[in-house]
């Protein structure tokens, strides 16, 4: 089900207020500005949301939404800030902008690229997705870091883990990207590993920060 922009940032709002005061029913003025009345029509149609006497129920439906909602505005912000290096008092609006674009599937693969962060640039929890949980189990089933494999082994890799920009565009350049195919040719005095074509030399801390499903 597709919102609109409004509604959504309505959606986190609410969903703010839900960490702070810890329950599901709200004040309208608990909210930053006060959504317009086609707005409110659009959550209380969709079954989002019901008011009573100025007060604002978050329902399960809207719960799941607002969720959504604010996972892809602070998975944005965390693009934003260690991939493409925005500055840092543009980080908020230009999240504000970008996060309607991370539809289902673009979140994950925004997470994924991430390493799967747990909190965003002001450190607000991100809301785990489903890939995480992935990632979690794949742990369990032969995950490594590039600097743990021995030379002849090969993989795909899964996620990146660097809060480096420039590193992380420099392994994205590269190709380094979850999903590709990947194999450890020698460690030392590099990390030197075979991607499609291409052969590629890394540090050792560059390669710890590259992970492999082996």
């Amino acid at each position: 089900m597709l919102l609109s922009e409004t509604t959504e940032e309505i959606l986190e709002a609410l969903w703010i207020a839900r960490e702070n005061k810890k329950t599901d029913i709200f004040k309208l003025s608990d909210l930053r500005e006060m959504p317009d009345i086609h707005t409110l029509k659009e959550l209380t149609d969709a079954k989002i949301i019901e008011i009573n006497n100025n007060q604002i129920k978050l329902l399960e439906k809207g719960v799941y939404y607002a969720r959504d909602a604010v996972r892809r505005h602070r998975l944005a912000e965390r693009l934003l800030t260690d991939v493409l290096a925005i500055k840092k008092e543009m980080i908020h609006e230009t999240a504000c902008q970008f996060e309607h674009h991370l539809h289902k599937g673009i979140d994950t693969n925004v997470c994924t690229l991430l390493g799967h962060p747990k909190v965003c640039p002001h450190g607000k929890p991100i809301p785990p997705g489903k890939c995480c949980e992935e990632k979690a189990k794949m742990a369990l089933q032969a995950v490594f870091a590039l600097a743990d494999l021995k030379p002849g082994q090969s993989g795909n890799i899964v996620y990146l883990y660097t809060t480096d920009p420039k590193q992380a565009q420099m392994l994205i350049s590269m190709g380094v990207v979850p999903g590709t195919s990947i194999t450890l040719l020698a460690g030392f005095p590099s990390f030197l590993f075979q991607l499609n074509e291409g052969q590629f030399a890394v540090d050792s801390e560059v390669a710890k920060e590259i992970y492999v499903r082996v």
